[in-house]
């Protein structure tokens, strides 16, 4: 999975292949027809209220494809970086330093393959070294 480019229509696609749904329950639940499916499975936007409803009918979280995307092509700032004023939000506050499972994968799946080394990846996903290589520890990826 490409986490940088994301496309979510071809994600839903292969989710459906995997899946084994076919057209007609496809097309009941969302409530459209099949061209319509069709043209879904080559957009790479969709409205939450349409994502929302793929998600529920897959059984999978597209939502969390996002977040990903956003833990590491968006990292949170260093507050000595930038000084901000503290304001009351009513909308919940999430930690963005919550590395999912799949992104640790992905990262030192990069580091395995040889496309980036540790300082690229420290460097371009504002990866902690600490967290960095704890996670080479644990999955026994250090360099002896």
């Amino acid at each position: 999975m490409d986490l940088k480019n994301l496309n979510i229509g071809l994600m839903i696609k292969e989710k459906v292949t995997k899946n084994g749904i076919e057209m007609p329950r496809i097309c009941k639940f969302l409530n459209c027809r099949e061209e319509e499916v069709l043209d879904m499975y080559n957009s790479s936007a969709f409205d939450t209220e349409l994502l929302l409803r793929w998600s529920k009918l897959l059984e999978y979280d597209f939502f969390r494809v996002y977040s990903q995307h956003l833990i590491l092509y968006a990292p949170q700032s260093s507050m000595d970086y930038i000084q901000k004023k503290k304001i009351p939000d009513s909308l919940p506050v999430f930690r963005k330093s919550l590395y999912t499972k799949e992104i640790i994968e992905f990262v030192l799946d990069k580091i395995r393959k040889g496309e980036m080394t540790k300082s690229n990846v420290i460097s371009e996903y504002k990866i902690p070294k600490s967290t960095l290589y704890k996670w080479l520890h644990k999955y026994d990826m250090m360099e002896r």
